[in-house]
């Protein structure tokens, strides 16, 4: 359980930048700081996925709430304003923790009123209750404050919003823009008034250092009183379906149970990374499942998806979730490729990458180990894989194709398609055009998984192909990429060029289920990642001596995206990184355990109970980007259960064990 204290909650500078983030399962969710201010445009307490898991709009901003005790007048409410912080309602913080969701203890006039609020699996609705500690009571005001606007933009004061209302029954019900859905409010309010107005100037303080729009007017339509005394507790259910305040009990009951189930273990650190695991996967059309990679602003993309699968999916032992998703990325496949994205308002997906395919082949290796279940891979999933590997043979989108050589080629000079992606108009951050070191060690992979299936499958003259092809990769890959100057890998061959960068990808290369790499040169290897890369968070993605080094990644989008990297730290590296070291070093789990210390302790810092996406190059290592990322988190959960916690224990070779 996280938790912080009276003297931390009423610390203005920890309390804004520490976030919570509640998850729907179905794309959308609540997030804020513990101080209760939004700092961000992403801030809300409930952006609903209309067409999940996209189509994210921020429906209910936030709750203005003020007590009336004896007289005396307390605000509980916290805002950003110019120049200014008002009200100031952290000041009665007594706690906050999340157990398993947000709950806050303020302490006003002598009694504690405990808020708690959690959302509904499966559904976009959001419960907040107010538990108050003294049976003498006190009477609770409530304002609503709307935004109704795409999650990625801000609302600012128009004359086009209709403040009309109907309330029966115990439920609110408005539509501000007739395009878009109706809000339903459930409450146990005595009395609900109308109020109709706009609340101007709130600032975003982290939208304003990502050089992005920082102000947003939100618009106030009603306004709602409780009396809240013990055992009687205010209640506000947020929804664009329709509920009943008292079924916030059984639907708090069923969460809790919920979470409980999924994150049971003696760990806490374990059972902190599982819970945060489940925030990650939502369902996309129909009853298949996808992965976000990343709270607040991404999607789901196929690369990402494909490297959290094992984490999210296998070691949780989530396997009919790993299943759906497997399934539903190979019914997007398109000329041998997986999508890249899927875009927020569901038009078509994007292409453009040349490793999302060949990370499939790893899931989908990764899968076989943990169920054995070769018959459903074979049945629907191999077709694809054979289509997939056909397609880079004869060659696809973006000059991706494997050469005469038996190594993958992609790209040209204006593409970005390796997981180093920045771009920004037409400037490529970090292009990595020709033949990428982690590509290669992925295709190698990727032909030697598939190989045994077409075995399987009596698919003849197609396992000649992919082994005749294999041993190629393998022969010129070791002629190619070992750097003997720096006793590691070279990171980019084009042509005549030998980018002799230090980064993270040679990682990979250690880490899949089929590797080219000798004992030797991979204890080399990851001697020289050890020393040049490897930090408390995770792996730089430059070494510091490099010209293009950079120590932060802050300021607008050009100066982020041109850091992003060359030198920021991605926590999720430490996967392929660690699994490559027990493999070269079975006896040293304690070593590898000390490198995820610093992890565990950031867990209570930006995205609580999370993991984000990157940190700082320089220390102290600010954390930066998303506050809670699918990879970071599965990585970090996967090489903790294979690979150092129960290294004896390795899952058997399904492949293997079907021949």
């Amino acid at each position: 359980m996280i938790q912080f204290n009276a003297q931390e909650c009423q610390d203005l500078h920890l309390s804004l930048n520490r976030e919570w983030l509640e998850t729907n399962g179905i794309g959308g969710f609540a997030s804020a700081t513990i101080a209760g201010a939004n700092t961000r445009r992403y801030h809300g307490l409930l952006t609903a996925a209309l067409h999940p898991p996209v189509g994210r709009y921020v429906l209910l901003s936030k709750l203005e709430e003020t007590v009336f005790l004896n007289g005396e007048r307390y605000e509980l409410s916290c805002n950003l304003y110019p120049g200014t912080t008002h009200p100031q309602g952290y000041r009665y913080l007594k706690s906050f923790r999340l157990d398993p969701f947000p709950i806050f203890l303020f302490e006003v006039g002598g009694i504690e009123i405990e808020k708690r609020l959690f959302m509904v699996h499966g559904e976009n609705t959001t419960v907040v209750e107010y538990e108050v500690s003294s049976n003498a009571g006190c009477t609770i005001e409530i304002r609503p404050l709307i935004a109704f606007r795409d999650y990625h933009s801000t609302t600012h004061a128009n004359s086009s919003i209709s403040g009309h209302y109907t309330e029966s029954d115990g439920e609110v019900l408005l539509r501000p823009y007739q395009e878009l859905p109706q809000l339903h409010v459930a409450h146990n309010a005595r009395w609900i008034g109308a109020e109709g107005a706009w609340y101007y100037k709130f600032e975003y303080p982290r939208e304003r250092e990502r050089g992005l729009d920082c102000e947003e007017d939100l618009f106030q339509p009603f306004v709602m009183q409780f009396d809240a005394a013990a055992g009687k507790p205010a209640i506000v259910i947020a929804s664009t379906e329709s509920h009943s305040a008292a079924s916030s009990e059984h639907l708090r009951t069923a969460e809790v149970a919920r979470r409980k189930s999924l994150a049971d273990d003696s760990d806490p650190f374990v059972a902190a990374l599982t819970a945060a695991a489940d925030q990650f996967i939502v369902k996309r059309s129909g009853d298949l499942h996808t992965v976000i990679a990343g709270y607040h602003w991404f999607s789901d993309w196929g690369r990402d998806t494909m490297i959290a699968l094992p984490g999210l999916t296998l070691v949780t032992r989530r396997f009919d979730i790993a299943r759906d998703i497997l399934l539903a990325f190979s019914r997007a496949v398109d000329q041998g490729m997986l999508p890249n994205r899927f875009p927020d308002l569901g038009e078509i997906p994007e292409y453009n990458t040349v490793d999302a395919s060949l990370w499939y082949f790893e899931a989908i290796r990764k899968f076989l180990d943990y169920t054995g279940d070769v018959a459903f891979v074979r049945e629907k999933l191999y077709p694809t894989m054979r289509s997939i590997i056909e397609f880079h043979l004869a060659g696809t989108r973006y000059g991706i194709q494997c050469g005469p050589d038996g190594l993958i080629r992609a790209g040209t000079p204006e593409t970005q398609l390796t997981w180093m992606d920045a771009k920004i108009g037409d400037f490529v951050a970090t292009p990595r055009n020709g033949k990428p070191v982690e590509i290669q060690a992925l295709w190698y992979n990727a032909l030697r998984v598939t190989e045994s299936l077409a075995e399987l499958s009596a698919d003849a003259s197609f396992q000649k192909t992919l082994r005749r092809t294999a041993s190629l990769a393998l022969a010129s890959f070791n002629e190619q990429f070992w750097n003997e100057e720096r006793g590691c890998l070279f990171d980019v061959i084009d042509g005549e060029r030998r980018d002799a960068s230090i980064r993270p990808n040679q990682a990979i290369a250690l880490s899949l289920g089929h590797t080219m790499v000798s004992p030797e040169r991979a204890r080399s290897i990851l001697a020289v990642i050890e020393k040049e890369l490897l930090t408390d968070v995770g792996l730089r993605t430059l070494n510091a001596a490099d010209p293009q080094y950079q120590s932060c990644c802050d300021g607008d989008q050009v100066k982020r995206d041109s850091a992003y990297h060359q030198g920021t730290i991605w926590p999720w590296l430490l996967g392929p990184f660690i699994t490559g070291y027990i493999r070269a070093y079975p006896d040293r789990q304690a070593k590898a355990r000390a490198w995820l210390d610093g992890i565990e302790n950031s867990l209570t810092e930006a995205g609580l109970g999370s993991v984000s996406e990157i940190f700082d190059a320089a220390p102290p290592h600010a954390p930066r980007g998303c506050i809670a990322q699918a990879w970071s988190v599965s990585e970090v959960l996967r090489v903790l259960l294979e690979d150092v916690r129960i290294a004896d224990r390795k899952a058997p070779d399904a492949l293997a064990a079907s021949r």
